[in-house]
């Protein structure tokens, strides 16, 4: 089945999107449910802020328990976007740092977040607000 990827007020042809099919939807859709799950994008950010401990994962992402903050690291950390590291020392010191790849991720949902606060910000003006 053909998708129409026509614009609907103009019934002209939209560009940009003559190279997306199912196999890069779905590509695209895996990525976006690992992001996508609850905490995971608030401690990717606390990562690529500098956190580093599990007591700075936790005191960032504001809510989270220690159960699912340790399910989600190790979740990231399987993903390859997350590193831990063990350091041998009395007591032991364990590390979690962004991988470069965690880090282009981040970096490529910052348009997302952009497109996300201006229609939040579209969706919530009141009426006359922008009227001059």
């Amino acid at each position: 089945m053909a998708l129409d990827t026509r614009h609907p007020e103009t019934g002209l042809p939209e560009t940009g999107f003559e190279h997306i099919d199912d196999e890069k939807c779905r590509l695209f859709t895996g990525y976006i449910e690992i992001i996508g799950k609850k905490w995971s994008a608030g401690i990717m950010l606390a990562a690529v802020r500098g956190a580093t401990r599990f007591v700075e994962y936790r005191a960032l992402v504001h809510g989270i328990s220690d159960r699912l903050l340790n399910q989600r690291l190790k979740e990231l950390e399987a993903e390859g976007l997350i590193e831990r590291t063990v350091v041998p020392t009395t007591p032991v010191l364990v590390q979690y740092r962004p991988t470069e790849r965690g880090r282009s991720l981040m970096r490529a949902l910052q348009p997302l977040v952009a497109w996300g606060l201006d229609d939040h910000e579209r969706a919530h003006r009141q009426p006359d607000q922008g009227r001059v």
